[in-house]
């Protein structure tokens, strides 16, 4: 299953232009994707230790956080939805890797202690004030609507950053504690 993983991971990031590919970076989804192939990777090179299972429960965090925010928030603000679940990208990295990951992490691998829990939120957080301050000095427009500062009100984006960090550590909760049932 890792081995699937790691392959569809590489598939979904690589279907952008070579040249566009380190600026995709920016995108949470991207960067959730790269961390569960890495992950994916360092489980079956390193086995079951510690920071790998740390690893392992962040990514599948983070995506179920990305294919969550895409099919509620995303796909009803966005216009054009055909890029965020049917393109080869989209698919991928939106549908397919993170159900991949939440099967193999629930039900063929070690989890992550009671430690990590704050975890995901934290790395959301530092995603999310690192993008803010990009938005800010007019490095970076968006990636998503609710980081643009420059179009919303300064209550808004406070709103949305609480929101997400709540549904992150939702998440992040939900997934701990359904694994640990699971064990």
């Amino acid at each position: 299953m890792l081995i699937l993983i790691i392959v569809l991971e590489i598939w979904g990031i690589t279907a952008v232009e070579r040249k566009k590919l380190l600026k995709s970076m920016i995108y949470y989804t991207q960067l959730s994707n790269v961390a569960a192939m890495f992950s994916a990777l360092f489980l079956l090179v390193f086995g079951s230790a510690e920071w790998v299972t740390g690893l392992r429960y962040l990514s599948v965090c983070m995506l179920t956080m990305t294919g969550l925010v895409t099919l509620f928030i995303l796909r009803p603000m966005l216009k054009n939805n055909h890029l965020l679940f049917w393109s080869r990208s989209g698919f991928f990295l939106h549908i397919v890797c993170p159900i991949l990951n939440l099967i193999s992490y629930f039900f063929m691998e070690a989890h992550a202690k009671g430690i990590m829990l704050g975890l995901p939120a934290a790395a959301t957080l530092l995603y999310g004030v690192i993008m803010l301050y990009m938005n800010y000095i007019g490095k970076v427009d968006g990636p998503y609507p609710f980081l643009r500062i420059r179009e919303q009100s300064a209550k808004a984006t406070v709103i949305w950053i609480l929101l997400l960090l709540i549904l992150i550590s939702v998440i992040s909760a939900m997934i701990y504690f359904l694994s640990a049932m699971i064990k």
